[in-house]
């Protein structure tokens, strides 16, 4: 399974809310957030290059204010951004 939607009714920028549903619907915490990263990073073709942090790959990181595996919400509410090594917030 992977993360996301072309649904043309939610609006920009609330997409994180379909971790809650994907949790609701059955997932679990750390399966909907892999569901952004590593299985997104490997059905678009570029599982050797994104999708996890390690030495070599690209990685794009966000970080939280608590334990996304305990209140996958609090991805709703980034407090860190980092992009292509650059913090951006």
């Amino acid at each position: 399974m992977v993360f996301g939607t072309d649904a043309g009714v939610i609006p920009h920028g609330s997409n994180a809310q379909e971790f809650a549903a994907l949790v609701g619907a059955g997932l679990s915490p750390l399966e909907a957030i892999r569901s952004a990263t590593i299985n997104a990073a490997e059905v678009l073709g570029i599982g050797g290059e994104a999708g996890t942090i390690e030495p070599g790959r690209v990685a794009d990181i966000v970080a939280v204010s608590g334990d996304p595996l305990a209140d996958v919400r609090l991805l709703e509410r980034v407090q860190f951004v980092m992009k292509g090594g650059q913090v951006v917030r």
